[in-house]
């Protein structure tokens, strides 16, 4: 038996009233989806404990098959294991994002999607003009990046926003506060003077492209726990691949292999096709394959409806109808890892709809892949990382 676990990040929401109150998965032409759903099972699950903040941090290690509430300990830490950043004791990693603010409010969380290239210019600016032996830049993908701090164990402690939560809202209102801000909104004030006229943002402005204007330090943590190997908890050799570090931090957590596919990106330009095939190649080789797709989440971020729609139906055609079509035993998990609404632009944590599907799974009645279909099943997992055990045949007790 082979296994495929798909997660499609942030594709559930809300009903849009300006759609006829459609979910864009209930917008989106998913005709494979949907085979699958009346072929399967599906229902509701929590990834996200009650408490927890509603990020794919967490909610993909319920996913994974690992309780949040055991060995979540911070986002920013995670992405560090990905990019291979020891976090030691005294030592704190903080998310670091270029972003754009224009009149004082938060024009975009992505500095306009800025590509890796450019980024990593002015990531290495930052390092030369604030760097220290306390303070280290690190250059990551498109607008995220990490920035290290030895010696201010107290950073973590202060309340910070993520800049996606806040589009068109005074930045001034959601600046780190409290218990160890002062570093935090030190460095984003002097990071303006670095960025301002850098010929990176003079070419990106001359083009009409939007600027990164500053940095946003958010989601600090400090070391994070030894999680166990995925093969000792559930007897599987398995691989991942993803487009963000965060998902490879957690397989290198876990001890899966990293899929390295060409084309594989964070945004709508991502390959599903071949991200689909090379999955589906690493099946030869792994008892299960993890394939996570975040173009619903930017997207919703970005307030895109049709965008949002448009992502989902990709994975359908490209990713689902690929894997349905595989040949041998093999059993399916779909599911998002949060929701993440068009009217709020970011995550929620309300349970998402799963579909189980493949050899020994039968029907549960549902007529579509959807949030209502899964709420009319009846049918609901919580704690969530109980899937993996119920995708597996293995149920492992925390």
């Amino acid at each position: 038996m082979k296994y495929c676990v798909l997660i499609i990040d942030g594709a559930a929401g809300l009903p849009l009233p300006e759609r006829g109150n459609k979910t864009c998965l209930e917008l989106a032409h998913t005709p494979n989806l949907d085979a699958m759903a009346q072929e399967g099972i599906i229902g509701l699950i929590r990834t996200v404990p009650p408490g927890m903040e509603a990020s794919s941090a967490c909610a993909c290690m319920s996913v994974l098959g690992y309780d949040p509430k055991v060995y979540y300990r911070g986002r920013a830490a995670i992405e560090a294991r990905s990019m291979g950043i020891p976090v030691d004791d005294g030592e704190v990693v903080f998310r670091c994002n270029l972003v754009a603010v224009r009149d004082g409010r938060m024009w975009s969380y992505s500095a306009g999607y800025i590509t890796t290239a450019e980024a990593g210019e002015l990531i290495l600016a930052l390092n030369r003009s604030l760097g220290s032996d306390e303070v280290h830049f690190y250059p990551g993908i498109s607008y995220r990046h990490l920035c290290k701090l030895s010696g201010h164990e107290d950073t973590p402690l202060a309340t910070c926003t993520p800049p996606h939560d806040i589009p068109g809202k005074p930045v001034a209102e959601f600046v780190p506060r409290g218990p160890g801000s002062d570093l935090l909104r030190d460095l984003m004030r002097r990071s303006e003077a670095v960025l301002r006229e850098h010929p990176v943002n003079v070419a990106r402005r001359s083009r009409g492209d939007i600027p990164a204007t500053s940095i946003w330090l958010f989601w600090g943590s400090g070391r994070v726990p030894e999680m166990p190997p995925f093969g000792q908890v559930y007897g599987l050799g398995a691989a991942l691949t993803s487009g963000v570090d965060l998902l490879k931090g957690l397989a290198r957590m876990v001890e899966m292999d990293i899929l390295e596919i060409p084309g594989v990106t964070d945004g709508p330009d991502n390959d599903y096709a071949a991200q689909a095939s090379g999955a589906l190649e690493a099946l030869r080789d792994h008892d299960l394959v993890v394939v996570h797709i975040e173009a619903p989440d930017e997207a919703a971020h970005a307030g895109s409806i049709d965008d949002k729609v448009e992502a989902i139906r990709r994975i359908d055609s490209d990713v689902v109808g690929r894997v349905r079509s595989w040949r041998g035993e093999l059993r399916l998990l779909v599911m998002p890892d949060h929701p993440t609404p068009i009217r709020t632009r970011t995550h929620s944590p309300e349970p998402v709809p799963f579909l189980l599907w493949g050899a020994g799974i039968g029907a549960n009645g549902a007529g579509r892949f959807s949030e209502a279909e899964a709420e009319k099943t009846g049918l609901f997992v919580d704690p969530g990382y109980n899937i993996m055990g119920k995708l597996v045949g293995r149920e492992v007790k925390r």
